[in-house]
């Protein structure tokens, strides 16, 4: 019998480890030989921990299950219970996403290179490896693949000017440094399927002729760094990794390095002067990173998921992978849902996916039963929108003609009981105690701005135009998008809830 238990950060949290326990323990005591698989989550956070059992006909999912539900379901032969959900791809959220990126996550043992290749795994290396550098890069800009990170920037251009630049050595840095609050989908990955994004990265070192490769994480994800660094180990002793790819590529190799918390060390280039061991202080651009990166030579910078989809795209092919999404936001998305919502978790689709559908439907609305009042899209940083916004179709240009971000594709939900005028305070404050200190519109806006706040808060109406003229100067002065994006939250709470700054002021007054 084989017993699927996740090892990711949030079924652990939930009590995974107690189940696994469980399970052992009564296998043990019934004399029964069950073999244990701790695999990836699916993404069903709300039922987590998520038990799953092999069966004729397929995966057989239960869940939430507790220590004190195992004696029952080894009692029922794991069949008819209370916890029983059928099979697991006929769960209305798994049958209704487009899996590929995260196609195997939850589904194979994350460190079983075996596992890997049979469904998949090293497909698209293999074709990458007959290919030429140009081919492959025109393969990646072919698909449409745009930066999973939060820019948006299409990744097979910056492979083309990393493979254009003349250098004795050139990098690719795998930026994991998943800051953004209701994120979760990089550590998904890390911690349930990390091959896909070493081989992401090995097809990147093919395209731009880079040998060496860095993925920078964060302290705060010791699971997904013990996993990671497991798997860059056994790619080693396979050959995918070392003095030759597979024993027909040139050399590649990774090191893992890992953060000390810094929210800003999430921009390109205060990540590259943290890899370099100096100050995680944002530089000034020109020079792009693509050109001078890191230790000066030109260095691919992109994101878990950008590279993780890679595979796919050569998997698959380009025409393939560009037929999902819409507009210039081609491919699929990883929807990441948290906040106050019935149903939290990951949810893989095409872009085009209306904001109304993805809260109302996929999250169930809000766990407390209140109305939703706003949807904070893009982490700490983003634009909050209300419900006249829900229409909005999730893709890049879509969100920005609407004045909003969709970056990390984190979605915070806030029932009518919020106050966005305090959430306008908390954007301001979380810049200024984040902020590398760099810029002057950054280092002094924020502080500035969360002292305007108050003084709207005490009553002083007055203040409301100064906050918008301080915005617009973050917005256009700062070096970075911690300065440059700050005000969206601040603007958005602003423009479409003004009653909660200006009833606070008049509360204030009287």
């Amino acid at each position: 019998m084989r017993i699927y238990v996740p090892l990711d950060s949030a079924a652990k949290a939930l009590g995974a480890q107690e189940v696994v326990a469980a399970v052992k323990a009564e296998a043990l005591r019934r004399g029964l030989e069950v073999t244990v698989v701790r695999n990836g989550s699916r993404g069903m956070v709300w039922l987590e921990p998520l038990l799953e059992v092999d069966s004729a006909a397929g995966r057989m999912a239960f869940g939430p299950v507790g220590p004190g539900d195992v004696a029952g379901l080894f009692d029922a032969g794991f069949g008819a219970h209370a916890k029983a959900l059928g099979p697991t791809e006929d769960l209305p959220w798994m049958k209704a996403q487009t899996r590929l990126t995260f196609a195997r996550c939850g589904v194979i043992d994350p460190l079983s290179l075996e596992d890997y290749q049979a469904h998949g795994g090293l497909t698209g290396l293999r074709r990458a490896l007959g290919m030429t550098p140009d081919a492959i890069v025109a393969e990646v800009t072919d698909s449409g693949l745009r930066g999973r990170g939060g820019a948006g920037f299409p990744t097979g251009i910056k492979w083309k000017t990393v493979a254009g630049a003349t250098a004795d050595r050139k990098y690719i840095v795998c930026n994991a440094d998943e800051g953004d609050s209701g994120t979760f989908a990089d550590r998904m990955i890390m911690e349930g399927d990390p091959f896909t994004l070493i081989e992401g990265m090995v097809i990147a070192g093919l395209g731009v002729g880079a040998n060496t490769g860095f993925i920078y994480s964060r302290s705060e994800y010791p699971d997904a760094n013990a996993v990671l660094a497991d798997a860059i180990r056994l790619a080693r002793a396979f050959g995918l990794l070392g003095a030759s790819v597979l024993g027909l590529g040139p050399a590649f190799d990774i090191e893992l390095r890992i953060g000390a918390g810094a929210y800003v060390c999430g921009e390109e280039t205060a990540l590259l002067n943290s890899l370099e061991g100096k100050r995680g202080v944002v530089r000034a651009k020109p020079p792009l990173p693509a050109l001078e990166g890191f230790m000066g030579r030109p260095t691919v910078v992109n994101n878990v998921i950008s590279l993780a989809t890679v595979p796919v795209i050569f998997e698959r092919g380009a025409s393939f992978y560009r037929d999902f999404g819409l507009g210039r936001s081609r491919g699929t998305i990883p929807l990441q849902i948290a906040g106050n919502v019935r149903r939290g978790g990951l949810f893989e689709t095409a872009f085009g996916m209306p904001l109304g559908t993805i809260v109302d439907d996929l999250a169930g609305g809000t766990a407390t039963g209140r109305p939703v009042k706003a949807v904070q899209v893009g982490g700490p940083l983003g634009a909050y929108f209300p419900r006249a916004l829900f229409d909005t179709p999730f893709g890049y240009e879509d969100y920005a003609q609407k004045g909003g971000l969709i970056g990390h594709a984190g979605i915070v939900v806030f029932d009518d009981s919020a106050d966005m005028l305090a959430q306008a305070r908390f954007a301001m404050e979380f810049c200024a105690i984040e902020s590398c200190g760099k810029c002057t519109p950054c280092r002094i806006g924020a502080v500035r701005g969360v002292e305007t706040v108050d003084r709207i808060a005490r009553g002083d109406a007055a203040a409301i135009p100064l906050l918008a003229d301080l915005c617009e100067t973050m917005k256009a002065g700062s070096l970075c998008a911690l300065g440059g994006f700050t005000p969206y939250p601040v603007m958005s709470a602003l423009t479409h809830f003004p009653d909660d700054f200006h009833t606070s002021a008049k509360e204030a007054a009287e």
